[in-house]
């Protein structure tokens, strides 16, 4: 913030050095910094121009047209808000306290202190009626989940604000931040894959975040987030753009393997059983029933999270599925994947199981419990897309 008030800017070219030191200047004038951009994208095209002029082909630089694919409003971001409900910020305070509270007055963990100087004193407090602490407990609760809404919203709103994703010639372009503006262009070639995530409370009212996944990274050191906070229907057409295409109707999806299932909801059974020992011998009788409850919790989240695990495949893409509460989707392209690993522990060779490992550059991308002769005819056919192209060719668009 303080940079921007004196019209400063930090400028980053992300190379894709996988966590590498990158090249950053700052501070520049803003003007700079997008002289430098475009000074940057000019000798781009240039050099594209020049390997079609080579190829025999008429390529000029495009003209700087941008579409508007997402933006959000105040409205948006008052109700994104609401779903990032946070008390964090009693965790800084406290965090804060602890390592000053040599130089406090007083110890911050002394319950009598906060009865006597908050709520009046123990004495007073146990004189009321008790109604009125149970209305004065009501109070207190509905003032932390006010504060949590409040926290919340001014996260969105300082990290979101004037948030707008366009489309132009040269990729695509993100601009957001209230006091810390961050403006991103990314190629759209460089996108190597779809996240498409989403909550379990955000689930149940259809909102989901879109990201792209790719050798860069964002403001926050992960995929760059196109779409925090959008519709189903709002993010098809981001990735239509991407070059990507949504999961359709007519996909044939395929569940993982229900051996999977059972293996892992009786290793959780076993586990927690086998806490259960020690602590029914040393513990007090009642604590036994939390390894019990915690085992039987583990299972059915396993059972459940089954539902949401699983992948399909088409021409071009293979997508996955997984999750406990609410699914998560990754979309890869077929093309642009590097590696396929086939991956079977001791259980799952003996089950006939296993997790296919797909390359990819920037970002991680998984399908476990595929069953084995599935597994290995998804590695023939991601391999023969990998080893029909040309990557050299990609690399010069």
């Amino acid at each position: 913030m303080l940079p921007r008030l004196f019209g400063l800017v930090s400028v980053k070219f992300e190379t894709g050095a996988g966590g590498a030191e990158e090249l950053k200047l700052a501070y520049l004038t803003e003007e700079q910094g997008e002289e430098l951009r475009d000074l940057i994208r000019e000798r781009r095209e240039e050099e594209v121009a020049a390997i079609a002029a080579e190829d025999g082909e008429d390529a000029q630089p495009s003209e700087e047209v941008s579409d508007t694919l997402f933006a959000m409003g105040s409205g948006r971001l008052f109700t994104f808000g609401l779903f990032e409900f946070s008390l964090a910020v009693f965790a800084v305070l406290f965090g804060l306290a602890s390592q000053f509270e040599d130089f406090l007055p007083f110890d911050i963990w002394d319950v009598d202190f906060w009865t006597a100087n908050v709520l009046g004193g123990r004495e007073q407090v146990e004189s009321l009626s008790s109604s009125a602490q149970i209305a004065g407990g009501i109070f207190a609760i509905g003032s932390l989940i006010a504060l949590g809404f409040a926290t919340g919203i001014a996260k969105v709103f300082s990290r979101e604000w004037g948030f707008l994703l366009e489309k132009t010639a040269r990729g695509f372009r993100r601009r957001r931040g209230l006091f810390t503006k961050t403006d991103v262009v990314m190629p759209t070639h460089r996108v190597q894959a779809i996240t498409l995530g989403t909550r379990w409370l955000r689930y149940r009212f259809g909102w989901h975040s879109l990201k792209f996944v790719s050798l860069a990274s964002d403001f926050a050191g992960s995929s760059h987030v196109v779409a925090p906070f959008a519709k189903r229907e709002e993010t098809d057409p981001i990735i239509r753009a991407a070059g990507f295409e949504p999961p359709a109707e007519t996909l044939e999806w395929h569940r993982a393997s229900e051996k999977q299932r059972f293996d892992n909801a009786l290793i959780d059974i076993v586990v927690f059983g086998l806490i259960a020992i020690p602590v029914a011998i040393f513990a007090p009788a009642g604590f036994i029933a939390i390894p019990i409850v915690l085992a039987i919790l583990a299972a059915a989240g396993e059972l459940y999270s089954w539902t949401f695990r699983k992948h399909a495949i088409d021409g071009s893409h293979i997508y996955a599925t997984e999750g406990l509460l609410s699914p998560s989707t990754q979309i890869a392209s077929r093309v642009k994947l590097h590696s396929v690993e086939v991956s079977q522990g001791p259980i799952a060779q003996r089950r006939g199981y296993a997790t296919l490992h797909l390359g990819l550059a920037g970002g991680n991308f998984s399908i476990s419990g595929v069953p084995t002769q599935r597994a290995f005819v998804l590695r023939d056919q991601i391999t023969q897309s990998i080893a029909a192209t040309d990557f050299s060719v990609i690399n010069k668009g």
